[in-house]
């Protein structure tokens, strides 16, 4: 099945699933407050229901799903109606873009990641989320993907994966850090956030749009 006609079928259990999930979404979301800028114009690719773009203050999104995009702007987001490899904005247009469990539903992983640093501003950032393949929260997504509605068509990345994605699409100075450490019903430590990666289920990876140097003319 299509990914969009699920996300737009279920767009209620999905936003209801944070609501359910109150201690998974907190760390998340703490990990991403560590990797997205707090100032400048944002832009989340795949913004769901608004769910990471409200509360850290990005003010515009992108999402393929009618029903997603339609919970997103009642929570007074402005979305466009678009998918990430085709960006409805001009080049150098926003100061950074955040991308939060996208990859793993594209099929074309690279050409989103090219597309997105167009829009951003040399400089600026490129901020990306995942489930790493290789922890151990992946292996059990992974091992259930044939009975979850959201995940079956997902490919997941390790956090190695993304890395060579990043770098091929231009990015530099890349920094991680990560949560969900184990399982989340392994106790407190599984929500603390860390530097770095190898040890959380939810990764967040921040990189930079280079400045391109002018030749000097003689």
């Amino acid at each position: 099945m299509d990914e969009v006609t699920v996300f737009d079928r279920h767009a209620g259990d999905y936003d209801r699933w944070f609501d359910g999930n109150g201690r998974i979404y907190q760390a998340e979301i703490s990990a991403l407050r560590r990797l997205v800028p707090r100032t400048g114009a944002g832009l989340e690719v795949g913004a769901g229901t608004g769910r990471f773009s409200i509360p850290l203050g990005i003010a515009t999104g992108i999402e393929p799903s009618g029903n997603m995009a339609r919970i997103a702007m009642e929570r007074k987001l402005s979305v466009c109606r678009a998918v990430g490899e085709c960006l409805p904005f001009r080049d150098d247009q926003f100061d950074f873009a955040l991308l939060v469990t996208v990859v793993c539903f594209v099929k074309d992983a690279a050409l989103l990641l090219r597309e997105t640093g167009r829009v951003i501003k040399a400089g600026g950032k490129i901020i990306i989320a995942f489930i790493d393949k290789d922890s151990a929260l992946g292996r059990l997504y992974e091992s259930r993907k044939n009975t979850n509605r959201f995940y079956s068509e997902a490919r997941f990345y390790s956090a190695l994966e993304i890395d060579g994605l990043v770098k091929g699409a231009g990015f530099r100075e890349l920094r991680f850090c990560q949560t969900l450490i184990g399982l989340p019903d392994d106790g407190e430590s599984a929500y603390k956030v860390r530097d770095g990666r190898g040890e959380g289920g939810f990764v967040v990876l921040g990189a930079t749009k280079p400045i391109l140097r002018k030749p000097i003319k003689r």
